[in-house]
């Protein structure tokens, strides 16, 4: 029998399991240039940049050797990289129907390609890693286990700087919405963390405070003055979004709490630039 595209993306995930360059490949692949479809490699800029952050970090290296990776980041990771490459099978015809929602997001992506549309997509398959892996997260260290929630907390901002730009940033700056275009350079410097995390995994002997205190001024300013403030609403909205209810699990009274302890919600509070912050937070009223 013929194999379904389901059956063959799985194929194709596993053959790049371990080998960090083959994901980001099949990655890449998804948004080559193919006869007969709308031109989709602008959007490949976000995710590609994101992956790449992934790969330098150590995060998708097989987990037994010297430096092993995440369970987490990996499983993550191979869900999104199956979820698109089955749409692109079947968007070319292989036989077979979406096996889950984030397939038939990106099958409409492919359809009608937009930065609304490759969003939804993409935090489909990223919302759907997160609620299928969040004993793995567990396992990892307490440094990373904040960061998985740093991470979860900037896609749906960045998401709704696209589908709602007034809710992410206000009536007065909500124009500035297009700048979540995952098409434009700003969105994956963002989104990468690469302005807070430090390079190397599993991160050993570095607290929280030390690393939060690394972070770029501009991370800094968006991450406390705008985003958090309006964090909760955030998570509904995406929530809605998404279709994805158990998203509001992840998050307590505006506190993300993936990964991250309720108890330890200080973490989520400035302890510089306490003045620019407010600042940024009353140009950028919530509500």
């Amino acid at each position: 029998m013929t194999p379904t595209a389901a059956e063959r993306s799985d194929l194709l995930v596993e053959a790049a399991r371990d080998d960090p360059a083959r994901r980001l490949d099949l990655a890449a692949a998804f948004y080559a240039r193919k006869p007969g479809r709308a031109d989709v490699r602008g959007y490949r800029r976000a995710e590609l940049a994101f992956l790449q952050w992934q790969v330098s970090r150590g995060v998708l290296a097989p987990v037994r050797g010297d430096r092993p990776g995440s369970p987490w980041w990996r499983a993550v990771n191979a869900g999104l990289l199956r979820d698109a490459a089955e749409a692109d099978l079947l968007a070319a015809g292989v036989p077979g129907t979406p096996s889950r929602p984030a397939v038939a997001r990106w099958l409409a992506f492919l359809a009608d390609p937009s930065p609304a549309s490759w969003y939804r997509a993409h935090n489909t398959s990223i919302v759907a890693g997160y609620v299928e892996h969040r004993r793995l997260g567990d396992a990892e260290s307490p440094v990373e286990r904040f960061f998985l929630d740093v991470t979860l907390a900037r896609v749906l901002f960045v998401h709704g700087l696209v589908l709602n730009p007034r809710l992410a940033l206000g009536r007065g700056l909500r124009p500035l919405g297009r700048l979540g275009d995952p098409r434009r350079r700003g969105v994956d410097v963002y989104l990468s963390l690469r302005d807070v995390l430090p390079r190397e995994y599993p991160l050993v002997e570095r607290s929280i405070t030390v690393i939060l205190d690394q972070e770029d001024f501009l991370g800094r300013l968006i991450d406390y003055g705008v985003m958090l403030p309006r964090m909760q609403a955030l998570y509904e909205f995406a929530a809605r979004d998404l279709d994805e209810p158990r998203l509001l699990d992840f998050i307590v009274d505006g506190d993300p709490v993936y990964a991250w302890p309720y108890e330890g919600r200080e973490a989520w509070r400035p302890r510089k630039h306490r003045r620019l912050i407010a600042l940024v937070g009353r140009v950028t009223p919530t509500g």
